[in-house]
């Protein structure tokens, strides 16, 4: 039997970010994290990912209160949690990191309980290619799995995120990254030389301007929604890729239509990301919001 669920696999951290606007220490972050409380506005979502001794009780609490499944979140009594720190400038498309404390994350090595494998669809998220693909290996009938990268992997472990594109139906990255990894400084081209890797489809994730979408069939574009406050956009892209991965998972199949409504979707939940610090503004957010910002988005492109 096929788990009807999202099986997020990446990080869950503490986060130290200054922006023009404000400061947190120690907030709670991790491309799991971000992922996983967009996604389950569509579907549930379990997490697989490690904390340290120090991780503060109530962010599992909140997780939990969410309805995100977070037995697969390992404690490591011996370490300490993954910590980031930086900053923005008034350039927020711009992250400048001050320090990475790799801690308990450094030796992860996702477990994958019997439920967790029958889960019917797979969001990779920012973790070695190798491990990714360890965890790819071990799912039974996904229907589709995704995965998200970083430039550390392509200039130091190219061949396996090479090989991890054949195993995806869905790449996701940002434009430097979509330019590293193919070549190709045009990102139509870089969209179909990826495409030729593997993938069904291709997302390129350009921050405020927007989102660039690419099928074998079809291209799409998109715009960020616009907004007047945004205050610290950590965790943006995976807060997309929550959103659009927690639609596509309600859809029967990849095509035009279900795709298009997924990238407003994760441009809405990203949109309410940036509007708080950490994960404030999603934690409080409440379904009908998403979709009165849905048909705000909708009016605001069409033509």
């Amino acid at each position: 039997m096929v788990e009807r669920r999202i099986l997020a696999v990446g990080s869950v951290a503490l986060d130290t970010v200054r922006t023009p606007f404000g400061r947190v220490k120690d907030a709670l972050g991790g491309s799991a994290t971000y992922f996983s409380m967009s996604a389950r506005f569509f579907s549930p979502v379990a997490v697989v990912a490690v904390v340290g001794r120090d991780f503060p009780p109530r962010h599992l609490r909140l997780l939990e209160s969410a309805g995100v499944d977070t037995s697969g979140i390992e404690t490591d009594q011996g370490g300490r949690t993954f910590r980031w720190s930086g900053y923005y400038d008034f350039d927020l498309n711009t992250a400048h990191t001050l320090k990475t404390e790799l801690n308990v994350f450094q030796s992860f090595r996702p477990k994958l309980s019997e439920m967790h494998k029958r889960a019917r669809h797979l969001f990779l998220a920012n973790i070695d290619p190798d491990l990714q693909m360890r965890v790819r290996s071990q799912m039974r009938n996904a229907a589709f799995t995704a995965c998200d990268t970083m430039n550390f992997w392509i200039e130091n472990k190219k061949k396996s995120v090479l090989a991890l594109l054949k195993k995806v139906e869905i790449f996701l990255c940002n434009e430097a990254e979509a330019r590293e990894l193919s070549g190709e400084f045009n990102l139509m081209k870089a969209a179909r030389w990826m495409l030729a890797k593997g993938p069904q489809l291709v997302v390129i994730k350009k921050g405020e301007h927007g989102v660039v979408c690419v099928s074998r069939n079809f291209v799409f574009l998109a715009p960020a929604y616009l907004l007047e406050k945004v205050f610290d956009p950590t965790g943006a892209g995976d807060t997309f890729a929550g959103g659009f991965i927690g639609h596509l998972s309600k859809s029967p199949r990849l095509n035009l239509r279900s795709v298009r409504q997924a990238v407003v979707y994760g441009s809405v939940l990203a949109s309410y990301n940036v509007e708080s610090f950490s994960l404030e503004r999603v934690a409080a957010l409440k379904p009908r919001q998403i979709r009165r910002r849905y048909r705000q988005f909708r009016e605001m492109t069409e033509f």
